[in-house]
Order: C-alpha cells, then structure tokens, then sequence
C-alpha cells in the first residue's frame, strides 16, 4: 500500500499533511538520519581541528566535501541507510556505516575509524534532536506563533473602545471594553513566550556514561570536557549538558514542553471564550460560497475553526504532558524509554500548528456585531449600581451598598429610568445627582 491522505493512520499524515508537511523536515525518520549525519560528519571536523595527531594531515580543503554529505543529503541516501540499518539492527550504528562508505568515495579511507570516535549512540541522538526541536522552533513554530499574536493585536488595537458587558460566574457584571479583553491574551501569550524563550537547547555529549571514559584512556593529555562544550555549544549552537548519565536528563527539553503546553492552554481560553461570545452573537462570521454549516440545517454558520483549533491544541498538550513527565525520569545511567517517546515529538509540534492555523483563521472570519454588544449593555442597567455606591462611599453617604442591594435584587427589570428614579431619591446634592446621573453601562468601563 502506498501511503497516502486517504490511508494514513495519523490526521496529521493525512487529512492535515498540507498544513504541516513542513515539520517532515524536522521531525521525520528521513530529517532524523539527516541530522544524525550531521552531527557525526562535524564531529569528525572537530576532530580534525583538535586537532588530533592522527587527523592532522588532513587537508581543511575537504571540509566542503564532507558537510556536502549532509548537506546534499537526499532521500536516496536515507533509505541508503536504512537497508544498512535492516543488517545492523542499530540506527546509529547504520549511520556511521554509510558514512564510512563516504569516506571511501573521498580517499579517506585510513581515517574511517575516527568517525563516531569514543562516542555512544545517544551523543548523536542526544544532539540532533534537540538540534531540530530548535531549528524547527524558530523555522515554523515562532513565525506561526507570531502571527497568532500579531492578529490578537490587531483586534485588540481595531476594537479598543468597544464598551461590553463582562460576564462574572456567567452574570452580567462591571462592563468592560472588548479590545482590553483581547489585549489579556496578548499580554498572557507574550509573557509565557517570554519563558519559553529563556529555556536553553540543551544536548548531553560524554561518551557512554557521560565521563568521556573512551576519550580519556585514548588520549589522557586532552581537555575532553573543554572539548565537547566547544563542540556543542559553538559548532552546533545547543547548551552543552554537563556531568550527564549515558543521556540527556532532558529537564530543559521537559520545561520547553510544559511552555508550549501553557501558550497553548492560553490559546484554547481564548478559543473557547470566542466561541461563546459567537455563540452570544456578539459576532457574526464571513460566509464563503459554497461552505455548508450543517448537514440538516442550512442557516448555521459554525465557529469549527476555534473547534478545530481546541481539540488539537488539546491532543498536543496531552502528548507535551507525557513527554515532559517521562523524558527526565531514566533508570540508573539510562533505559531506552526516551527513545521511543522521542520518536513522537513531531506529533505535538504538529496539532499545536494546526491549532495556531486554526485560530488565527477563526479569528480573520469575526465580524463584529455592534448592536448586540449595545443591546446588552442597555438591558442590564444593573451594573452601574457599583459605580453608584462607590461614588456615594466616597461621599459618606450611610449604608450605600445596602441600599443598592435593595434596588437591585428584585425580580424586576432595572432600566435608566429606575436608576434615574433612586438617585432622584437620593439625599444628596443636585450636583452629585447630575454625576450619578451621567453613568451608564457604554461609559463605565474602568481604563
């Protein structure tokens, strides 16, 4: 069977493969073996630049030749390595194999045994793939976080002094503007971003129980440790994790999940309470020709798009959520448990960008309905009772909560006029009646 949208097993192989394919480059088994490459062949480089006496005729000129190897890296050359995989049994192993036929196609043949040189599987595991976690953060992950962002904004901005009547425990309450309450999702999303933007990309690079053992009864004169900070941090820009067990203790990569779980958790606030004040009418929704709502109901323009956008967001946090708790939990100096959880770290990274995509075309449909809004604030009077106790607290007026409470908590409507009626009623002066008088529901909304 030939994999296709129609077959594949995962909706994010499937049904929404066009809205994250992108991550293929990141996440795949292809870009895994890629980077794996790549760690290995700038390994060796380093190596060479240590440099090692053995390495050192080595002319710098062939560099090029060997970054070319990842660099030019082809599906060919994957599947290349997983027919070498299919003998060995061993992903890394196959690697350096296939390298190591590189090697020979350059004349570089006496030098073959200094690829993966001292080194365990997971020193390359343990780097490449927090190498595309980053990569694939700032390639696809922030630019599509940031457009969610930049549309909050601009609503914020365009709606700014639109007054609504806020909803406490699901009752009217204290009115509000619709811009500020927006601008209270961009403020909570750039504050967690914020966090996630201070938690490093780290990478474990020790040799097999992270002591550099190999390295040392090889050559006991050389700063191994100096050695593998340099390499990692300064020629594959990851935070050099140090003393580490045979893996990374991945309690950066856990912090990064827990990041991503929370924007997400922000975004599905938001997406919910969208939905509800769809749902209110306080929006109405851009209708595309030939879209249809309901299968039974053809009036219904459905806010799937904020639907969409919570259930992945959902299956995304649930997975972060495992990763988190299980990648730093390792028995003794390791089990293989983090390898095959690692295995699904593009899965998440894929429902929070449909998510993302989601809301923010949710978002462009909004259509805002004014006169709902204004509606709303008319029939619910109620709520300047605050303002009106509060400014007669101010003037030492007796028992003023007291006397509001009594107005309002009857089964009866309160309108302008019996608000206008109590403040006439009032023993206070005509200029403070006038004051009283001039709050409404559209214009007590606070700053």
């Amino acid at each position: 069977m030939v994999l296709s949208a129609l077959n594949a097993i995962s909706p994010i192989d499937g049904r929404y493969r066009s809205k994250v394919e992108a991550l293929s480059n990141y996440f795949s088994e292809e870009a895994l073996i890629k980077y794996r490459v790549l760690v290995e062949i700038e390994y060796f480089i380093a190596l060479c630049e240590l440099p090692l006496p053995q390495l050192s005729e080595i002319p710098k000129e062939i560099f090029g030749d060997l970054r070319a190897i990842y660099k030019n890296f082809t599906p060919i050359d994957a599947a290349a390595i997983k027919d070498i995989e299919k003998v060995t049994n061993h992903d890394v192993k196959a690697v350096e194999y296939f390298i190591k036929e590189k090697f020979d196609a350059l004349k570089l043949s006496d030098y073959k045994e200094f690829i993966h040189f001292g080194l365990t599987s997971q020193d390359i595991n343990n780097t490449a793939i927090p190498l595309s976690i980053k990569e694939a953060m700032n390639d696809l992950y922030v630019p599509e976080y940031l457009k969610v962002l930049e549309a909050l904004e601009k609503l914020a901005k365009e709606w700014a002094d639109v007054p609504m009547l806020a909803r406490t425990h699901g009752q009217p309450a204290s009115p509000t503007r619709l811009g500020k309450e927006i601008d209270v999702f961009v403020v909570r999303l750039k504050e967690q971003f914020n966090l996630l933007n201070d938690i490093p990309s780290a990478a474990k690079f020790g040799g097999a129980t992270g002591n550099f053992n190999a390295h040392k009864v090889a050559y006991p004169n050389i700063d191994w440790k100096a050695f593998g900070t340099q390499f990692v941090q300064e020629k594959l820009g990851l935070q050099h994790s140090f003393p580490t067990t045979q893996i990374e203790h991945y309690d950066h990569m856990a912090a990064l999940f827990d990041a991503m779980k929370r924007i997400n958790t922000i975004i599905i606030d938001l997406d919910r309470d969208v939905w509800t004040y769809v749902s209110m009418d306080y929006f109405k929704q851009k209708i595309k020709k030939g879209e249809v709502g309901s299968s039974a109901m053809p009036h219904k323009v459905n806010p799937i798009d904020f639907e969409n956008s919570e259930g992945n967001l959902g299956i995304a946090n649930a997975v972060f959520e495992h990763l988190a708790a299980k990648l730093p939990v390792s028995r003794l100096q390791r089990d293989l448990t983090d390898s095959t959880v690692l295995r699904n770290v593009g899965v998440p990274f894929a429902h929070t960008l449909i998510g993302f995509k989601s809301t923010l075309k949710g978002l462009g449909k909004l259509l805002l309905n004014r006169s709902k809004f204004e509606e709303d604030l008319e029939k619910n009077w109620a709520v300047v009772a605050e303002a009106i106790q509060t400014i007669l607290r101010r003037e030492n007026y007796p028992n003023p909560y007291e006397a509001l409470k009594g107005l309002t908590r009857t089964n009866e409507a309160i309108t302008q006029k019996s608000i206008a009626d109590f403040i006439d009623g009032l023993e206070v002066s005509e200029d403070l009646k006038k004051e009283l008088k001039a709050i409404s529901p559209s214009n007590y909304t606070g700053i």
